[in-house]
Parts: structure tokens; sequence; C-alpha cells
């Protein structure tokens, strides 16, 4: 292991050097908001100038429903409530949730659909924290998404419990991890098996009903999970979406009838309040996470059960559909909290910084009515007047409330709000508030004149309204505070980091006589160029966040383009024109594939069954190796085609493999992968080989490996898996051939090997558009969770993570990195003057240049995100690439040192020790 450790050193320094900048730059960039210690309390609101309520039982605000029911449909799409005449085209998945549109039509003053706007990342987990402390969760909760911390910032949950409310809870058990024993009754359950569709959804049917009729509640949540779970593994446009939504349908048919047969005065539900919303929404490959409008447009259904009038057109921002007498309205998520706590009575979150909204306070909260014939006299407008009065007081309560927190938000964080934003904040409340003093007043002059109030009333509301809008849109864009010095000391870092790389490039070009010059004149070769003008443009485009979206197309044009330049060698020098042209033909395939990895929809293949060494017809004497490289596979293969037999639609084998062949099959092959590696890694330390074969052996070792991994990745994969493979191994095939083609062999160079970077470029974009392809993206909503549950049905967390990165980065790092050797294990056409002893060098450069493109695109993105900190979509976009990219370098880097092991372990004594001595 001498030799491996002259060239080993570096990869162990490099990868220490990444992980130490990555550790501090995360330290600097993702710090997560300060959250303050501070609750509500009903006695803080004497310190406001607004009126409090004259009800002696009330706090903040008056009740104005004394019971609220919510039930969430985890992952609701806004297109599953709307009517699909809102749409330009009608899908399978419209109008099933029939009754809540039919309530919205014949009771629209009473009923409505919104349109719920949340804030990205649209993970169940920020989403719920969102939702109750009426905050912007910041990115780096997301991380906590599979082990939810209970939340110790002020909350809606928190008020209730404080203020005597009574809350039972049924369904998703992330509720009960947010916060632990705040419910009177609850009856969670597991949510992490995205292949159960309905234990939490049966659960929450079985209690939910029966707790209509009961008295020891004051607020209902029940969160199913039914249609989140079926979007991750079947997608949206699928049968069990679509029984899932009609099975909601006929529970929601039954909950509003239950309601309004107690809604009749003196009955239970006389005052009460549903809301039916989602916390998210999904793509149509029931993905989320991201920032897209499919995964942030969710819906909220909100049905009091009163007669009320409409709202004044002022504060109406409904869009109507007039033939089904439905009007739809928007909401930000970020309003739920607030003006739900106005709606119970109780103080408002102290974090808060959304808006009281004035429709969905309005289906609740009436001092007027209207005469039967629906038309507005003097009487109604004295009514109008008392409820401007009365909203304009809450939303004076809540900008207080906004103001209170940001100032102290401001003196409390480290860095808070800069002076010129503070100085917009206390400007626009002080405007607002200037004339409170006379607007609370009007209430007090019983004869005076509508005519005159109204309008004073209204531009109270919207001064109050434009102070609470410019917050929540200043909080959005400079919410996290970022600690400079960190980050720019991580940058250094990762920069003394590529200097490191490259110094061990060139001394090891200068020390061993291999060369990236061209041989016919001495200068920079075109491959060299070329690779570096490609680094250059894909580092470059990181700083685009249109590039960050169509990175898999990106990457894939620029493969693409290598591959014209080398089929014009080929046309120059008329060789392997059949293989530069069939490589070019794998990039279009590629980029068909790209586009049908994103629906996570691709073809079933029926091949992949070529013999591990087919390309050469290598023979290698040692059975133990020809058994590993070319029996093994074969056998994971048949257990992958029994596996897929038993997911087919058309053999219909569920009954007799009930028990057996879902989850035993995956796990033989995740049996046979674990024996397979164990062997690789044991046998060696006993049995010395005694072939001189170093490219033979190179090979078949390789192919062990690989073979031993991809089972595994390609039952994860899916379907979808084979074709990758497949595709990856002819692009392989055609890179190794096509090494060295540019390069000119001249006489008398025979001691020196002349390497060539590109085709190590070629396979770094290759893995880049194998990610893509496979159905993944660099976003959380990119990662497949249904692959975590391949082989199990219970969630645990340890061999889930495993199987979920093995799932996202299988092709894209494992299988691209221990491929490395097949540019090493075959002589180049068009080189072959190599002798044996340069083999762990040439495989150690190759590894080297590959791990420094890796770098560098990750080096780029930091930098990116450093630039970008303050873009819109920041948390969204930027920082999902960010930490998808870092921790594909510290996995690269790390595939690399036991790869480098694997590899090296044999070639003393296939090589020689002498001459490996003698060289080194």
């Amino acid at each position: 292991m001498w030799g491996w450790w002259r060239f080993g050193k570096w990869t162990v320094l490099i990868m220490f050097l990444h992980i130490i900048a990555i550790l501090i730059f995360t330290k600097g960039f993702l710090l997560t908001r300060t959250e303050l210690p501070h609750s509500s309390h009903c006695s803080d609101l004497s310190q406001s100038p607004c009126h409090s309520s004259p009800s002696s039982s009330s706090c903040w605000t008056k009740p104005a429903v004394d019971r609220l029911i919510i039930i969430v449909l985890d992952a609701l799409r806004f297109d599953f409530v709307a009517p699909s005449s809102f749409f330009e085209e009608k899908q399978p998945w419209m109008d099933k949730l029939k009754v809540l549109q039919r309530m919205a039509s014949e009771n629209p003053s009473s009923a409505k659909i919104f349109k719920a706007i949340a804030d990205p990342p649209t993970t169940s987990l920020q989403r719920l924290k969102g939702l109750t402390t009426g905050a912007l969760p910041t990115f780096i909760d997301v991380g906590n998404s599979f082990g939810a911390p209970a939340i110790v910032e002020d909350n809606f949950i928190n008020q209730l419990i404080q203020n005597g409310k009574r809350v039972v809870m049924m369904g998703d058990d992330t509720w009960t991890q947010l916060f632990p024993n705040h419910f009177n009754k609850s009856y969670p359950y597991p949510s992490f098996n995205v292949k159960d569709l309905n234990t939490v959804d049966n659960g929450c049917i079985e209690h939910l009903l029966p707790s209509l009729y009961q008295q020891d509640w004051d607020v209902l949540i029940a969160h199913f999970l039914g249609v989140d779970h079926a979007g991750h593994i079947h997608g949206v446009d699928s049968t069990p979406m679509i029984e899932k939504l009609e099975q909601y349908n006929a529970v929601l048919e039954k909950v509003i009838k239950e309601l309004q047969n107690q809604s009749g005065p003196g009955k239970l539900h006389e005052n009460s309040l549903l809301l039916v919303m989602g916390d998210h929404g999904q793509t149509l490959n029931g993905d989320h996470g991201g920032g897209s409008p499919e995964e942030v447009e969710t819906s909220i259904f909100a049905m009091s059960f009163k007669d009320l009038p409409s709202l004044p057109s002022e504060f109406d921002s409904s869009s109507c559909e007039p033939s089904k007498n439905i009007c739809i309205s928007s909401i930000p998520q970020l309003d739920f909290a607030v003006t739900v706590s106005s709606l119970l009575g109780v103080p408002f979150p102290f974090g808060s910084i959304g808006r009281v909204n004035p429709e969905l306070y309005a289906l609740a909260v009436c001092t007027w009515n209207l005469d039967d014939d629906k038309t507005w006299n003097n009487q109604d407008q004295t009514k109008l007047e008392e409820w401007l009065q009365n909203y304009a007081n809450v939303l004076c309560i809540n900008s207080w409330q906004v103001k209170r927190y940001i100032d102290v938000y401001s003196a409390s964080s480290v860095i808070g709000f800069s002076s010129e934003d503070l100085f917009r904040i206390s400007d626009l409340y002080s405007k607002a508030d200037e004339n409170w003093s006379y607007t609370k007043n009007l209430s007090s002059y019983k004869n005076g004149s509508s005519n005159t109030s109204l309008p004073v009333l209204k531009r109270q509301i919207v001064a109050y309204s434009n102070f609470l809008s410019y917050v929540a849109e200043l909080a959005r864009s400079k919410w996290t505070e970022f600690n400079l010095k960190m980050m720019g000391t991580g940058i250094g870092i990762m920069l003394l980091s590529l200097y490191c790389h490259t110094l061990a490039i060139k001394k090891l070009n200068k020390s061993y006589g291999v060369s990236l010059l061209s041989s016919r004149d001495s200068g920079i070769s075109f491959g060299l160029m070329l690779t570096f003008f490609m680094v250059l443009i894909r580092a470059g485009s990181l700083l685009s966040n249109s590039y960050i979206l169509k990175e898999g197309k990106a990457a894939n044009f620029l493969l693409a383009t290598t591959g014209i330049m080398t089929l014009r060698y080929s046309f120059m020098k008329n060789k392997m024109l059949i293989e530069a042209a069939i490589f070019l033909l794998l990039t279009f395939i590629f980029r068909i594939a790209i586009e049908v990895g994103l629906y996570k929809q691709a073809a079933t293949s029926q091949f992949m069954s070529s013999s591990s060494s087919w390309m050469l017809g290598i023979s290698i004497s040692q059975s133990l190796w020809t058994y590993m490289a070319e029996i093994m596979p074969i056998l994971a293969l048949i257990v992958l085609a029994l596996h897929w037999i038993s997911e087919s639609n058309i053999l219909d084998l569920a009954h007799f493999l009930k028990g057996f062949g879902k989850n035993c099959i995956p796990r033989t092959v995740y049996a046979i992968t674990l024996v397979q590696l164990s062997l690789l890694a044991i046998v060696p330390m006993f049995c010395k080989e005694e072939t001189s074969n170093c490219r033979g052996s190179l090979f078949v070792k390789m192919m062990s490996i690989l073979s031993a991994c991809s089972s595994t990745i390609i039952i994860l994969q899916g379907k979808q898996g084979a074709l990758v493979a497949l595709g990856s191994l002819l692009a392989g095939y055609c890179m190794m051939r096509l090494q060295g083609i540019e390069q000119h062999t001249v006489s008398g160079t025979a001691g020196i090997s002349i390497l060539d970077p590109l085709p190590v470029l070629q396979w770094s974009l290759l893995a880049v558009c194998l990610l893509f392809a496979s159905g993944h993206w660099c976003a959380f909503d990119g990662l497949r969770y249904g692959a975590a549950f391949v082989g199990f049905d219970e969630f645990i967390l340890i061999p889930q993570a495993i199987l979920l990165t093995i799932d996202t980065f299988g092709f894209s790092h494992i299988l691209s990195v221990f491929g490395l050797p097949l540019f090493v294990a075959f002589p180049s056409s068009f080189n072959q003057t190599e002798h044996k002893s340069l083999f762990p060098i040439k495989l150690f450069w190759i590894f080297m240049v590959y791990g420094l493109i890796t770098a560098i695109t990750a080096a780029a993105t930091i930098l990116c995100v450093t630039i970008q900190r303050r873009h819109l979509m920041v948390w969204g976009l930027f920082a999902p690439k960010f930490v998808f990219d870092v921790v594909g370098l510290i996995l690269t880097d790390l595939l690399i040192f036991v790869a480098s092991i694997y590899y090296f372990n044999g070639l003393e004594d296939r090589i020689g020790n002498a001459e490996l001595r003698r060289l080194w």
C-alpha cells in the first residue's frame, strides 16, 4: 500500500479541505432565522393604540367562532378543488371534490374557495410550521423534515392552549412531533411510508365523524395523507389518485352534512367554521419541496354555517365563473395563523407577519344583515360601517403586533434589518397610525354621515394593509442572516482546495512523464482547451436560475458539443466513425430521457442482459473474479425481472406473491449486493493474483464492483433503471474507444504518456445527464421518496436514508466513479505505447481530474449562492442546488478514496514492486 499512499495522500488532503470549507460556508449561509422566545399575551394589548374588546371574555379580538374544524388534505393541488372551467383544459383529476364546489356555488356568501399561496420550500414540516407561526420558516428546516423537532417559537397552537382552548388532533404524526403535549386528545399515525395510502386516512375517518358529536374540543385538526402518498408513488394522473379524491369527497360530504344538521340555533355547531385546506401542492409527478406554481399553489375551502352578506367589492379579490356561480379568491398561507387567531379571539403569534385576510375574516364575522331583497339601504350602510370599524381595529392590532415583532427582532438579532428598511417600516406604520385616533372615534358619532366615515375607514384599512404587505415582502427578501465572514472563509478554503488539486495533477505530470501537451507541436492540446472552456461555461451557467432549472439539458448540450468535435476528428482520420456517430446519437437519446425522467414515466426495458466482458472478450483465468463479474449479475437480473413482473399490470401476480414478492425480491437483491461487496473487500486480503495481465485484471475488478452496485441501483430506479444503465454502458464504451482521437502520435514519444482530459469531462457531463435522465433533479422535490420503501413497509430511518441516497446518487456518482478505470483498462486506439507501469499513474490522474471537475462545479455553486443570496429564488432554487452539489462533492471525494484503494490494491504484485519503486 506504500504506492497507494504516495498518491492517496492527495485525495485525503483534498477531501479534508472540502469538508472544512463546506462546513464553514454552510454555517454562514444556512443560518436559521433568529427565533425569539417571546409569546403574545392578552395583557400586551394595553400597550397598543388599538381598541380593546369590550367583552370581558375576549382577549385581543372578540371571538367570532366557537368551534373550528381544520381538515388538512396533504399535497392538495389547487386544481383538485377549483372547477375545471377555471383552467384551459380539463384533466381526469379535476372536479372530484364536487361537494366543495357545490357548497361554494349554492352558498357564495358563507362558503368560498381560496387559492392559497405557500412560501417555498414546500416540504410538509415547513408548511405546518409556517401555517401555525405565521412566519417564514428558513431553508435549514428542510433537513428536519424526517425528524420534526418541537416548535419553540410562539404559534397558533400554543396560543390556543394558553388561552384555555381544547384541541383534538388526528392523522399525520408530524403534528405530535411539532406540538408535543399540546393536544387534549390525539390519534397520530406514522406518516413516512409513502407506499401506504390508507392507514393515516382510515384513522382520520375512524375518529373524525364521531368527534363532531362530542363537546370536549374547541379546535379539531384532521390531517389526511393519502393524496400526498398517491402522488409520490403513482403521480397525479393515476387511478389511485382519483380514487383518493373520490374517497375524500364522500368523507367531506358526510362531514358537511353533519355540521349542517347541528348548526341550528342552540345546537352544537351553531357557530362553527369549517376549513378544508392543503399544506402545499404537488407536481404532476407527485413531488413537492420547490417553488414552482404547482407546488406553492394549494387551496383553502372555508364554510360558515350562518347566512352572511357579501363582502364589499373593495376588499373582494375574487375571480368568478358565471356559469358555475363560483368565485375564487387568493390568500397567502402567511395570513392563516393571524386570521384564525382573530376569529377565535386568541392573541396573534408573536412572530407572525401575516395579515388578517378580509375575505376569510368576513366569512365568520358580520355585524350587518341584508334585507331579503339583498339590496343596500341606510341601515345596511350603518352595519357595514360597524363591520369596517371592527376590521380596521383588528388590522390596527395586527399592524401593532407586526411592528412590535420587527422592533424586538432587530434589537435582538445580530444583523436584523438594515437602517433603511427599518426607516421605511416606521414611516409606513406612522402614516397608517397617525389618523387612527380620528378614525377609531367615528363609531362614537352615531348620527354621523356614512358618506364621510366609510371612505375614511376604507383608507385606514388600505394604509394598514400596505404596511403589512411591505413587511411581508421585505421579510421574504431579507429574512435570513448571512455571516459573510464565515462564508468568505469557506470560499477561501474551497479555492485553496482547488489549488491543491491542480498542484497534485501538475506534480503528477512532471514527476512521472505524463503530459497534457500535444505531441505534435508541444502546444496546449485542443482537448485540454475544450475541457477548460466547457468547465468554465458550466460553472458560469450556475449564476442563472434559468440554467439551474434546465441544468440537465445544459449538460446534455455540452456533452453533445464534445460529441460533435469528436465526430469531426473521426472524419478527419477516417477512424471510429461508427463509435462517434453512436455517441452523438446517445446524447440525443439522453436528451429525450431527461425530459422523460422529469415525469418519471420511462418506458419498460426488456434488455440489459449483456455479458460483463462483451466489449473485448477478455479471458480471465481466475474463477472467483469470473464468477463475480458474470454469474452474479445474471442472477441479479433474474431477480430484478421477477420484481418487475410482480409489479406488472398485465400479469396480475399480486395474489400469488402476497406476503412474499413485494419485499422479499428487493431484499434478495440487496443481499446479493452485500455478499458481492463483502467478497470484493475480503477475498483480496487472502488471495494473491498470479496474472500479469494488468488491463484484464483491472477491467474485471471494475465490472465486479459495478455489477455488485448496479443491481441495487437499478431496482431502486424502477423499470427505467435498466434503460439508463444500458445507455451509460454504450456511452462509456464509445468514450473509451474514442479517447485520444485528437492526439497526433509522433515517433520518439514512447516514453511519454499523453493524457487527454476530454474523455473525463465527457464522463462527468454524462454523470449529470444520468442524474436527470433517472428522474432526479437538484431540488427536494427531485428526491424519489418511494425508492426508500422498496423492500420495506415501515419507516426505519437508517435503511431508508441509505436507499434514498443510493437511488439519488447511484448512476450519477457511485457507478460513475467506479467506472472511471474504463479509460485505463483499454489502450487508446491512438496511443498504444503506454507501459504497464503507467497504469496506476494514469488511473490516479483520471481520478484527480474527475474530482477537480466536480470540485470546480461545486465551488462555482458556492460562489453563485453567495452572489445570489438575496435573490428571490435563493431558498426555492439556489440553496437546494448548493446542498445537492456539496453533498455530491463530498460523496465523490469519498468514492474516489475508496475506489483508489480498491483498484490500487495488488498493483504492486502485478506490475512489480521493484519497477514501481524505481518509477515512484
